[in-house]
């Protein structure tokens, strides 16, 4: 006679937790771009002049210099107003073509920030 023994479920959660965690690659999670985001958009505006404003121009209009090739995005057009925020702080985290990464220069709440001050050039 064979015995069984009862599972313990209670492992299941942090299994499948783990499975998430260990399966990458990883993306930056935040609110749709109808609301605000939660970063400071007064300290998003001194990183913004101090490391975007170069390419970006310094009212987001892309007409800075052009050190990095042709054509820095414009972040005052309504493409970018619907853009959610997750994809703008994959971009600033992982960079474009043209355009760096800022993950290992920025932290988050930085990253935040700067989103925060683009999204007040829309208006």
């Amino acid at each position: 006679m064979k015995v069984r023994r009862k599972k313990n479920i209670a492992w299941y959660p942090l299994m499948a937790g783990l499975a998430l965690v260990l399966s990458g690659p990883y993306t930056i999670v935040a609110s749709p771009a109808t609301d605000s985001p939660t970063g400071d958009d007064s300290k998003g505006k001194k990183i913004f002049a101090r490391h975007c404003a170069g390419c970006h121009g310094s009212q987001g209009k892309g007409d800075g210099y052009l050190l990095l090739g042709p054509d820095p995005a414009n972040l005052t057009r309504p493409a970018t107003k619907k853009k959610s925020d997750a994809t703008l702080l994959s971009s600033i985290h992982e960079g474009k073509p043209n355009m760096p990464s800022w993950k290992n220069r920025l932290s988050a709440e930085e990253s935040r920030a700067v989103l925060a001050y683009v999204r007040t050039l829309e208006k």
